[in-house]
């Protein structure tokens, strides 16, 4: 018989709370990323109902669990052992039991393998449902001070340089804030890379061990990152590095001019103004009356 008919409780400052019956299902819970008062009422009423918890490591996930007074047992799902251990997960869905899956910190599926999971109960046919909270990539891209309306999460780099600065090529002319996962070994490295590839100006964030105690925030651009990490030892805890949007180059009126000339040679005017505008980024509108300007009088742009 399903665990889901016992009562089952979280404690909160010694008040011991009900935890009301879920529905069968895969349920994805975020969990603190280092405060353990980052985690909702719901997080903390899921995790008391699971009949499985399946967690990175279980270690991790007790201390969480004892903290807040729930019995649920564990079970470790790992990239080296979920091969293994997704048949027994999705053995318990199949007896309509209700199983939660947690990362070690934040939200799960972002750098793990609870995306096959997922991806596995869905081809079953089971229900997941989403638990959100904390995550340390949102974490990070709010208090950065970069542009958050576009951002790409970009995970971990490769580890070797000649595959970190291809990665990095590729994601250069993104438009919008990159984020990056790294580990506090290769931060130097990943940060020198990043001022290479991605300019050395770009405006950038390192956020370290965010909502802990000795949680830092240091802001600057690649360059300047990179040269003050190279020189220090290598920093502790969680690390994730934000490099701000690409900014366009706003090309100098002798240089347009120049572009224009050559373009109102080989081109009718409005078709000169479109291709200017392509290779520019500027106005359609202003190239096509500056090149007006320019075929009345050509003498305007010598």
């Amino acid at each position: 018989m399903s665990m889901l008919t016992e009562a089952r409780s979280f404690s909160i400052d010694g008040h011991v709370l009900p935890a009301p019956p879920l529905a069968p299902g895969l349920y994805i819970v975020s969990t603190p990323i280092g405060h353990l008062k980052d985690i909702t009422i719901r997080a903390l009423g899921t995790l008391a109902c699971a009949d499985l918890v399946a967690c990175e490591d279980t270690r991790v996930t007790a201390v969480l669990t004892r903290h807040y007074g729930i019995k649920a047992p564990l079970l470790p799902y790992h990239e080296h052992n979920a091969e293994q251990q997704r048949p027994r997960i999705l053995a318990a869905l199949a007896e309509n039991k209700v199983v939660a899956l947690v990362s070690d910190a934040g939200t799960p599926l972002l750098s793990d393998p609870g995306f096959r999971l997922v991806g596995a109960v869905v081809e079953a046919r089971h229900p997941v449902f989403p638990v959100p909270g904390a995550s340390a990539l949102l974490s990070a891209l709010v208090t950065a001070a970069l542009p958050t309306d576009a951002f790409l999460f970009a995970g971990f780099l490769p580890t070797r340089t000649v595959g970190r600065r291809k990665r990095l090529a590729e994601l250069a002319a993104t438009p919008a804030t990159l984020v990056f996962y790294e580990s506090p070994h290769r931060t130097a490295d990943a940060l020198a890379d990043m001022a290479v590839v991605l300019g050395a100006d770009r405006p950038a964030v390192v956020a370290r061990e965010l909502t802990k105690a000795f949680e830092t925030v240091k802001r600057g651009t690649l360059g300047s990152l990179a040269a003050e990490f190279a020189a220090g030892p290598d920093p502790k805890g969680e690390i994730v590095i934000l490099a701000g949007p690409p900014v366009a180059a706003i090309p100098e009126a002798d240089d347009v001019d120049s572009l224009l000339i050559g373009l109102l040679a080989e081109h009718p005017l409005k078709e000169a103004a479109k291709l200017a505008a392509e290779t520019t980024g500027l106005s359609r509108r202003d190239l096509y009356q500056r090149a007006l300007e320019l075929k009345d009088d050509p003498d305007d742009g010598a």
